[in-house]
């Protein structure tokens, strides 16, 4: 096929010897197969802000820390030099998550370094060589939808002890291979500790996964994982290897109206994103 402009530097370079074809598209990048010598990768290339359907990319970047004075400055104040930097730093955080999740024990795919908003990393695929699906188009056994979902909310409890939350978790961004769930897509990743909405999203990341590992085991409906892993992180008592039950007792003490209202909004948010979702799924 044709190169993509955006590729073609990395084939100058020799870091790309063969784009094979598109893989899939989403809300900020497009993903190609690309060949890398002897290895077949992945290509991931970044949409130009004006260009990205993801709107809500402030409200993510809450917390977010830029060492260079002059480049937090020139962001803020949204010259060309800072929009610019702004897209270096929406991908790097990506390519830093991806990183850090890896020596952490989280399975994502390998990064291979970013260039000019071209991200090379590694091929998740099955034992047949093909590319793995993504969660939503794999059906599943109940023992396995209870066996990944609890394989999954590890990773997040261990994303949650990086001071790390997914911000945009769902079966769109999960891939399965034979070994099970591999989280993708993290260039929105969050500061658990420095942005307000931090509660809710993760919240939101959880109840989207357990909402759909419960169409296979029912029995997920009834609990109660966000709530439980947010008080153990709040109490200073997450860790790695922590036991999950699923349950939690609520607190007898008023609810605070304020957070009550945020998880209301970012319930509305998410179900138009996920209706999106559906409907690209199947144009595509």
């Amino acid at each position: 096929m044709k190169t993509p402009k955006r590729i073609q530097p990395l084939v100058d370079d020799g870091l790309v010897d063969e784009v094979i074809r598109p893989l899939m598209s989403g809300k900020e990048a497009a993903v190609y197969l690309v060949r890398c010598g002897t290895e077949i990768r992945c290509a991931k290339v970044y949409k130009e802000a004006d260009r990205r359907s993801f709107k809500q990319a402030v409200q993510y970047q809450e917390g977010r820390k830029v060492r260079n004075s002059r480049r937090a400055r020139a962001m803020e104040k949204g010259s060309k030099f800072g929009r610019s930097e702004q897209e270096a730093a929406w991908q790097n955080t990506e390519v830093d998550a991806l990183y850090r999740l890896a020596d952490a024990g989280v399975r994502v795919p390998q990064p291979y370094g970013c260039f000019d908003g071209v991200l090379l990393m590694e091929l998740i695929r099955g034992d047949d060589g093909q590319p793995a699906p993504r969660l939503n188009d794999v059906s599943m056994s109940a023992d396995q939808a209870l066996e990944d979902h609890a394989q999954v909310m590890r990773y997040i409890v261990q994303m949650l002890c990086l001071g790390l939350i997914h911000g945009d978790l769902s079966e769109f961004n999960v891939l399965v291979d034979d070994y099970g769930p591999v989280i993708i897509d993290l260039p929105q990743v969050v500061d658990a500790a420095g942005n307000n909405n931090a509660q809710w999203m993760l919240a939101r990341d959880i109840n989207n996964m357990t909402t759909y590992y419960a169409q296979f085991a029912p029995e997920l409906y009834e609990t109660h994982y966000a709530k439980e892993i947010w008080a153990l992180y709040e109490n200073g008592e997450l860790t790695p290897d922590v036991e999950l039950t699923g349950q939690f007792t609520e607190s007898e003490e008023a609810a605070d109206v304020d957070v009550v209202m945020q998880e209301i909004q970012a319930a509305m948010l998410e179900e138009q994103e996920r209706q999106r979702r559906i409907r690209e799924a199947e144009e595509g």
